[in-house]
């Protein structure tokens, strides 16, 4: 890694951290990394506009994230027990490389698979609808409520032009931890405030589902 953060639950770390990012896109030069990865995990929540270069970074990492593995759930770890926070950027750096392989980069019969794909869809981008990626924070009711099953019943949602992606339970405090997760949606077929409205905040998922806040939302 280019550099080592640490406390970055605290201002004082996000500030190391916002000084480090001023004029780069990503951690190690302008290409993701699994540096960004280890430290995104590190960082509780959206920091704000008080760290602009956080700020912008945390949100391109999630773009990509949610872009590159729509299907895996990134920074969290589900047991028949319940759900537990990813491992700090430290203790994730002293990890076997196998533990992140989520994140690695491409290989080559991964990028030939992809331009094979892209080869073969026909020409009609025209025809095609805009898509966007979402970053969204789901809160249970209290520090009882059962994360897993929170976490189930939102991906339970299913419609035409939704796909769930990354997640991962973010502390907030007295013992309460909310959801943080990445979706992508066809905006033609999916509304943001529908979805919460109509199915993340009704029964069966307010059972579990105190409130959702969108905290990022990109054209992709």
């Amino acid at each position: 890694m280019a550099a080592t953060f640490s406390d970055l639950h605290i201002d004082a770390g996000l500030k190391v951290l916002d000084e480090y990012l001023s004029g780069r896109t990503f951690i190690s030069g302008d290409e993701i990394s699994r540096d960004d990865v280890k430290v995104y995990a590190a960082v509780l929540k959206k920091p704000g506009d008080g760290f602009a270069n956080v700020d912008r970074w945390y949100d391109s990492v999630a773009s990509v994230l949610v872009a590159r593995f729509p299907g895996e759930a990134v920074g969290v770890r589900v047991s028949a027990g319940a759900a537990t926070p990813a491992p700090s950027a430290e203790e994730a750096s002293n990890e076997d490389d196998d533990d992140l392989d989520l994140f690695g980069d491409e290989t080559e019969e991964e990028k030939k698979a992809a331009e094979e794909r892209e080869a073969s869809k026909p020409s009609s981008k025209k025809k095609e609808s805009g898509k966007s990626s979402v970053l969204m924070d789901v809160k249970p009711w209290d520090d009882e409520t059962d994360m897993k099953k929170l976490e189930e019943a939102v991906r339970s949602v299913q419609m035409p032009g939704l796909l769930w992606g990354a997640s991962k339970l973010v502390p907030v405090g007295y013992g309460i931890k909310k959801l943080q997760i990445m979706l992508t949606i066809v905006d033609d077929l999916v509304s943001v405030d529908g979805l919460i409205e109509e199915h993340l905040t009704v029964e069966p998922c307010s059972e579990y589902v105190q409130s959702c806040d969108i905290v990022a939302f990109n054209k992709i």
